[in-house]
């Protein structure tokens, strides 16, 4: 009866698929489009269950789906629990293995009270080759199945909550990078793109940067409050974005600032280098490649564009005159061959304007643009002003506050008889945090911290002797000047008052300013 009952089956299977597979081949695509349309209508009148497909790539260019994306990383963290079949991967650099849910495997989700199912799946689809060989390529998509309803909550609440939850664990997995512009010329090509990367590793933190404590608990509040401030910015009608300006002398850590301060709110930072932008339209382009969550750097500004000049040359225009440099001719040509490189980008003050706070820089959010430079008083008033440049912030010289957490991280020190000897010349001499820490960070295993601090020491009494020089000399040019203009002064006189007396000067009085002749 067993062997009747299989080969009963056996032989309705095939028959099945033999009608099936004639199906398929001889009626008209037509005929089987109504078929398939009016069978998945019946099979709705039996089946309660609604099913939403979400692909992998969309239809235009191909690009890979953000809300497929954002469910693999939603499901991640629920598909350990409960799916028997897993694949790994892994996330980021120095992370442990992310599980995520396999191909054909289904995981259950309850969200208020509602349970709904989440199945992986992939469509095999020929491509279209030359070769003798079919090439077929993996299309794959998830499938959300729940009860019909469960529809309102479901597709008004459920797939956002899944896609905000999805955004958050790709913040927090990936991998930080740091960005660079390519040239606008290499922007054309096939796979060619704006920015290039490498993974973002500097180790800098606000715990490590030499800069008082006070100063530093002021910016990270700054920072705290900026990253939380989304609903805000929304409330007052502002982008959500704003703008850091770091001055001062060099070595006085402006580049560590910002390392410090991707770590501390975990953005990634692009660092634009404007000469090799074409123009202000692809500077544009830039912005609009950016993402958010990041922090966006134009390190000496006032060296890499002449974005003044115009400004400046206006001016002249409508004054009449140049300067002395302007009018000398060698000069002239020195400064032009000096600034050939800066006129190969076009980019104005006006569009770098537009690129901080205009209307393209509304596009995406969480951004914090960053401007640095040795000489803040070369700016335009206009790059800097509250509004663009929200926050100013001096990079000074090293204070014995800064020193101390610099001999804390360079030594692990935190007291020592030699600190009163440093703090009164600190207090009596300029020197930079670079500087500081170069003559404390031990050279050789043989040096100790005692030899790093005299090292210290001779720096900075070294540091004390050169500016005394300079001040020296400085006074010496100044009582030469002084002398003259004395002697320049008198000589005019004198001249005057032979004038005056009817006395015809001859041509060696006029080369020598000595004998005269009635």
């Amino acid at each position: 009866m067993t062997g009747e009952v299989w080969t009963q089956l056996s032989s309705a299977i095939t028959g099945l698929m033999l009608a099936w597979v004639m199906f398929q081949q001889y009626f008209p695509s037509q005929f089987r489009g109504y078929l398939e349309k009016y069978s998945q209508k019946l099979i709705g009148l039996v089946d309660p269950y609604i099913h939403i497909t979400f692909h992998e790539f969309t239809s235009e260019r191909l690009k890979r789906s953000e809300a497929f994306s954002a469910i693999q990383n939603y499901l991640s963290s629920n598909s350990t629990k409960n799916a028997k079949n897993l694949k790994a991967e892994v996330a980021r650099k120095g992370q442990s293995v992310v599980l995520v849910m396999d191909d054909y495997e289904e995981v259950t989700d309850v969200f208020n009270g509602v349970k709904v199912w989440w199945s992986s799946s992939f469509k095999a689809t020929p491509q279209q080759s030359l070769s003798y060989f079919p090439v077929f390529e993996e299309r794959r998509f998830f499938t959300l199945k729940f009860h019909r309803s469960h529809r309102e909550i479901i597709t008004e609440k459920y797939v956002e909550h899944v896609l905000k939850e999805g955004k958050e664990i790709a913040v927090r997995n990936r991998q930080r990078k740091l960005y660079t512009n390519n040239p606008s010329d290499n922007w054309s090509g096939w796979k060619s793109t704006k920015w290039s990367h490498v993974v973002f590793e500097h180790p800098a933190t606000f715990d490590s940067l030499g800069m008082e404590t006070k100063k530093k608990e002021e910016i990270k509040k700054d920072l705290i409050k900026f990253s939380k401030g989304k609903n805000y910015y929304a409330k007052i009608g502002k982008a959500w974005k704003r703008g850091y300006l770091l001055y001062g002398p060099p070595g006085t850590g402006k580049s560590t600032m910002i390392a410090a301060m991707a770590n501390f709110l975990d953005y990634d930072v692009y660092d634009i280098e404007l000469t090799t932008v074409k123009d202000n339209s692809d500077l544009r382009k830039l912005l609009i490649e950016t993402t958010g969550k990041s922090i966006i750097v134009i390190e000496d500004i006032d060296c890499s564009l002449d974005l003044t000049g115009q400004r400046k040359k206006r001016e002249k225009d409508e004054n009449g005159d140049e300067t002395d440099e302007e009018k000398d001719p060698i000069s002239k040509k020195k400064k032009e061959a000096k600034e050939e490189g800066k006129r190969a980008s076009k980019v104005t003050l006006s569009g770098l304007l537009n690129f901080i706070d205009g209307i393209w820089s509304a596009c995406g959010g969480e951004r914090i643009i960053v401007f640095t430079t040795n000489y803040v008083d070369r700016l335009d008033p206009a790059l800097i002003r509250r509004g663009r440049m929200d926050k100013h912030i001096e990079m000074s010289y090293c204070c014995f506050e800064a020193f101390k957490v610099l001999a804390k991280n360079y030594l692990e020190l935190e007291s020592h008889e030699l600190f009163g000897k440093i703090e009164e010349l600190m207090g009596q001499t300029e020197i930079s945090p670079a500087d500081v820490a170069e003559n404390l960070m031990p050279k050789s295993d043989e040096e100790d911290v005692e030899t790093c601090l005299k090292c210290l020491i001779e720096a900075l009494e070294a540091s004390m002797e050169e500016a005394r020089k300079k001040s020296e000399e400085a006074m010496l040019k100044a009582e030469n000047a002084s002398k003259q203009n004395g002697e320049a002064s008198s000589s005019s006189e004198e001249v005057a008052l032979v004038r005056e007396n009817g006395v015809a000067l001859s041509e060696e009085v006029k080369e020598n300013g000595v004998i005269a002749q009635g």
